[in-house]
Formats: C-alpha cells, sequence, structure tokens
C-alpha cells in the first residue's frame, strides 16, 4: 500500500465524534470571521504545537536557537504541565506536534511525553536533526507510538549540509535514520512515518534530486521541500535559492527582495492551532519565535479560559483588519512549502 496513504488512514483514524464535531465548530467559525470581517470562534484547538525546549547542539543560521539569539529564557518542558495540558484538551485535540524550537531529543522524557499524548489517540508529530537517534532511542522513538518523525537532512555530503546545518554531521542523520527504519521492520509497526525535510537554499539546491535518491535508497517514505524563511531579506541573501519556485521572496525591479505571499486579512492557523512555550506561554503560531505575543499562560491559568479570552479576541480582530499590523506577520508565508 502507499505510504503516504497509509499515514493518511492512520491520522483519519484518530477521529472521534468529538473531535470531528469541534474541528466543525472551528472551521465554521473562520468562515464566519472571514465573510463578516468580526473575530467569531467557537471550539478548541485542532491541532497543538509543544515545545520541549529551547535547546539545540546545532548553529543554523536563520534559527534563533541555533544562533543563541533568544531574549526568552532556555529550558526544559515540565512533565506536569505538559501532561495538564493534554488532559483539558484530549477529547477534541487531533494532531499534536512536540517541535517549535530547539532539539526534541535533548529533553531527557521527551519519548514518556509521546507516549503520553500517543495512548490517548493523538495523532503525534516531531521534527528533529536526528544526531540523537541512537539504536536505544530509535526503538523507544517506534515503541512512544509516534506518528510522524520529520527529519532535517538539508545536504547529500557533508560539504553542503553543514553549510546550512552548522556544526552537524550528515552521518549521524543517516545512521539515525537507518536505526529508525530498522526499529520499524523489526517491530512491525507502520510508525512513524518517516519524512526527509530539505531545506531548499542556494548552497543545497543542486541536491533535490540527490536527497529524493538517497531518500529511495534508505527506504525513508516521504521527502518534504521546505522553503526557507530568512529574517533580512529585503537587500537579499545567499541562502535565497536561484530556483523560484523553492524562493518565499522574489526580486523586484530595483533589487531589493519583497515577500511573495499576499498579506490578506486572515490566518487558519489563529483559528485551529496555536503553539505552547516550554514554560506554559500561548503564543499565537510558529513565526513567534521568541514569544512576543503572548497570548495566555499556562502557569496561571487553563487552556479554555484563554482560548476564549479578550487576548486572544484582539489579536485575531487585529488580523481580520490587516496582518500589516502584526510585525511577525510581514514576513508569513503560510502555505508555501512544496511536497514532493
Amino acid at each position: 500500500m502507499n505510504r503516504n496513504l497509509v499515514d493518511g488512514l492512520n491520522f483519519f483514524s484518530k477521529t472521534t465524534p468529538k473531535r470531528a464535531w469541534n474541528a466543525l465548530k472551528v472551521l465554521s467559525s473562520y468562515y464566519e470571521s472571514k465573510w463578516t470581517g468580526k473575530a467569531v470562534h467557537r471550539g478548541l484547538p485542532i491541532a497543538l504545537s509543544f515545545e520541549p525546549t529551547t535547546s539545540c547542539n546545532l548553529r543554523c543560521p536563520e534559527c534563533p536557537s541555533g544562533l543563541r539569539s533568544f531574549t526568552r529564557p532556555t529550558g526544559m518542558l515540565q512533565d506536569d504541565l505538559f501532561r495538564q495540558t493534554i488532559d483539558e484538551l484530549a477529547d477534541t485535540l487531533l494532531y499534536l506536534i512536540f517541535y517549535f524550537q530547539g532539539e526534541p531529543y535533548l529533553h531527557p522524557n521527551f519519548l514518556d511525553l509521546v507516549g503520553y499524548a500517543s495512548k490517548k489517540g493523538i495523532y503525534t508529530a516531531t521534527s528533529t536533526n536526528a544526531h540523537y537517534l541512537t539504536d536505544a532511542n530509535a526503538r523507544k522513538t517506534v515503541e512512544s507510538g509516534l506518528d510522524r518523525l520529520i527529519i532535517s537532512i538539508d545536504g547529500t555530503t557533508q560539504e553542503v549540509y553543514q553549510q546550512y546545518r552548522v556544526g552537524g554531521k550528515l552521518h549521524k542523520v543517516i545512521e539515525g535514520t537507518k536505526n529508525i527504519l530498522k526499529w520499524k521492520k523489526e517491530l512491525k509497526s507502520r510508525t512513524p512515518h518517516v519524512i526527509f525535510q530539505f531545506l531548499v537554499v542556494r548552497p543545497n539546491e543542486h541536491q533535490i534530486g540527490d536527497v529524493r535518491r538517497l531518500a529511495e535508497e534508505l527506504g525513508v517514505d516521504e521527502v518534504g521541500l521546505k522553503t526557507a524563511q530568512i529574517y533580512d531579506y529585503e537587500e537579499g541573501s545567499d541562502l535565497i535559492p536561484t530556483i523560484d519556485q523553492y524562493a518565499r521572496y522574489a526580486r523586484r525591479p530595483d533589487g531589493r527582495y519583497e515577500i511573495k505571499n499576499a498579506l490578506d486579512g486572515h490566518c487558519w492557523k489563529m483559528w485551529h492551532s496555536c503553539v505552547i512555550t516550554w514554560d506554559g506561554l500561548v503564543v499565537p503560531c510558529c513565526f513567534d519565535k521568541d514569544a512576543h505575543h503572548r497570548l495566555g499562560d499556562l502557569k496561571t491559568q487553563g487552556f479554555r479560559e484563554l482560548w476564549q479570552g479578550e487576548s486572544y479576541r484582539q489579536f485575531r480582530e487585529s488580523l481580520i483588519r490587516s496582518r500589516t499590523e502584526i510585525e511577525m506577520c510581514r514576513n508569513c508565508t503560510e502555505g508555501t512549502q512544496v511536497w514532493a
């Protein structure tokens, strides 16, 4: 059977009547908001991102974790905070991503947290640089019930890979991938669905065909080609690809660059999902890497209270008026990922 179909069937198998009804409420309120120009919201998140840690072993040039440039503190997600939130949302939550900033496998109890959510029938996913997928961790990953494992591999030779994944070792990525695939076979498990994510930048764009071939040789389930967010893009960057299909930015006649996306007055993410930092702050989405837009704090309030609270209502209202009112939204390119 087609591997993507298997993954899709697994995802939809997590749907329950409560989760379906919640999704319908969220979707209907989103379209009502678009049509009326007023921020209406019903239901609870369909998807959620939880940040296990801001720590990372690499120093990627467009990543706050890699640059060590956060103004917010670095730390590890507390197990109790995670379980309390999942217990509150488990009946309606369909998709849980264990990732925001940092390397998830640096959290000492990361796979125990995955197992906790998996046992509640939630589709679980994470993204990793694969340097910690030892044989033991690979086995525990498969046993945890993790549904989707995104492995960042931004080059098929060490020389190219290390230009973006600064400090990384390609052989460890390949070794970790092999460990996961071995334990899937040994344990006769269809999960996790393993994806090679290739962040297309100018130094590696010539290896797109190579990463597809490597994935096929290893038995990886899917390849995802991801466009890169560049923070200071107006004057151009050595990372912006020459292949227009994989660039988030277009060059203007005056030589400066502009974002391709039209900043229209709505955002699906603000209705169906959010991000929770390691220390319990609730922020709108993954573009708020330094947690500037703090819409709630789970250390002092319950999720349902803040999700329908005044801060969230005002933020959704500002999106409907114009996304250009919000600084992080001006460099937002939601929907510009290309799946191969």
